[in-house]
């Protein structure tokens, strides 16, 4: 197999053709000081047989087991079907398409991926995905200040993932709008009640909280949502391990009026953090200020039910700086490998799944001992342990979970560990026997 498009005549035929003396004279422009004055320290060049074997052998070497980390990428089970079915050739596009003559199929798939959206959240309308759980939450943010024009200050939950804490800011500093933190509960590992009735006041427009939050803890919802209500203020769930809707009442159930997070965990493997599937939804009487693609359902000229893009006239290639957002395409693939795993499921086994996680979690805390944090949990949790153990844990070839420190210093000594389908009892027990 060739890996170089073009043979040395056709270089100078377009060298000739754009007038340049050589290939080192498009790059004229660049310093001498920063180019290099070496060849690349490459290997000799290898056939394709030669390159299978070599990165066979580089393979080889790994040894794996499902990681007990999560942190926003969930280690799940896929079944084949979905990889299999994605290798269809009209699904390999990113993007929502704007002739529905000609793609009924990826519309309808969308259209289904915004009803699973709907189920799982318990709210009545859903885009066709975004970028990932960050942006989701960034875009939540803008649409609560969006709703409430004459309000500035948005109040997130400090136990909301670091991430999207930080692409929140992002987005919403450089306009000037005001971010207040409010503190988790060193205790429950919940959002501290007292605490966020205090910051949320007259110039509030949206509150996001996390639940499962980034300590694996599930949050009360509903107290957060009377907060937010009482002062007309709007509250945003964000949700990173979307398992957990197999198990616990969902956001719309319990007041929330936005539902933002993460899909991966359907059909998308953590893949080293990305890419994701973000998942965007409300209640109808937002639905004009939603953001991103939206599909709708009509009929064609014969009657016949057809699938189309939808109130476009919110989007950035119609309304420009007035649009709803800058993101005007989905991420179609990631979305129809969730969409996929969703219905291969169906909702019995979606709660199957989520027990099988909640109860693999629960054995796991009840092994590791040395909890943190004594709020209800998923299957992600927080204990204590020593450097020297994780490292011990490291040598065994495990990934134990994500040391905290890094975001939060005060728990230095702690680890986020999180146990899924993946995590069998002898898994389980061998980590324990590590991290002693």
């Amino acid at each position: 197999m060739r890996y170089h498009p073009h043979t040395e005549a056709d270089v100078k035929r377009l060298l000739a053709a754009i007038g340049a003396p050589s290939l080192e004279a498009l790059f004229s422009s660049i310093p001498e000081s920063l180019k290099l004055k070496r060849a690349l320290q490459l290997p000799e060049p290898i056939d394709e047989r030669g390159l299978a074997d070599y990165l066979g052998a580089l393979a080889a070497k790994n040894r794996w087991q499902p990681p007990f980390l999560g942190a926003g990428a969930y280690p799940h089970h896929v079944p084949s079907a979905v990889d299999q079915l994605l290798l269809r050739s009209e699904f390999y596009t990113a993007y929502t398409p704007y002739q529905p003559e000609l793609a009924q199929g990826t519309l309808q798939a969308i259209f289904e991926y915004q009803t699973f959206v709907c189920l799982l959240t318990g709210l009545e309308v859903s885009n066709a995905s975004m970028y990932d759980g960050a942006t989701a939450c960034a875009e939540a943010a803008l649409l609560g200040l969006r709703l409430k024009k004459d309000r500035r200050k948005v109040v997130l939950s400090r136990a909301l993932h670091p991430s999207y804490r930080d692409v929140i800011h992002t987005y919403l500093v450089p306009g000037g709008a005001e971010i207040a933190l409010v503190d988790y509960d060193p205790n429950t590992g919940r959002t501290d009640a007292a605490a966020l009735a205090k910051a949320v006041d007259a110039n509030t427009a949206l509150v996001l909280v996390g639940s499962p939050n980034f300590f694996g803890v599930v949050e009360d919802v509903r107290q957060a949502a009377d907060v937010a209500h009482q002062a007309d203020a709007l509250l945003a769930v964000a949700t990173s391990e979307a398992v957990s809707f197999g198990l616990l009442a969902s956001p719309g159930e319990l007041g929330a009026d936005i539902a933002v997070g993460e899909l991966q965990s359907f059909g998308n493997g953590p893949t080293y953090g990305g890419p994701g599937v973000g998942f965007f939804a409300t209640r109808d009487v937002f639905l004009r200020q939603l953001p991103g693609r939206l599909c709708g359902e009509t009929v064609d000229i014969e009657g016949q039910r057809a699938f189309v893009l939808t109130l476009s006239t919110r989007e950035q290639h119609i309304r420009r700086e007035n649009a709803t957002s800058n993101i005007c395409t989905n991420n179609g693939l990631c979305a129809l490998a969730a969409t996929m795993h969703l219905a291969i499921l169906g909702k019995g086994g979606l709660r199957e799944l989520a027990l099988l996680n909640y109860r693999r979690a629960r054995y796991a805390r009840e092994k590791l001992g040395k909890l943190r944090f004594s709020g209800p949990s998923f299957n992600e949790f927080v204990v204590a342990a020593d450097a020297k153990a994780v490292e011990r844990a490291r040598a065994k070839g495990f990934v134990p979970g994500l040391p905290l420190d890094r975001h939060y210093p005060e728990l230095a000594g702690t680890l986020l560990t999180c146990v899924t389908e993946l995590h069998d009892k002898a898994r389980i027990d061998a980590l324990a026997e590590a991290l002693r």
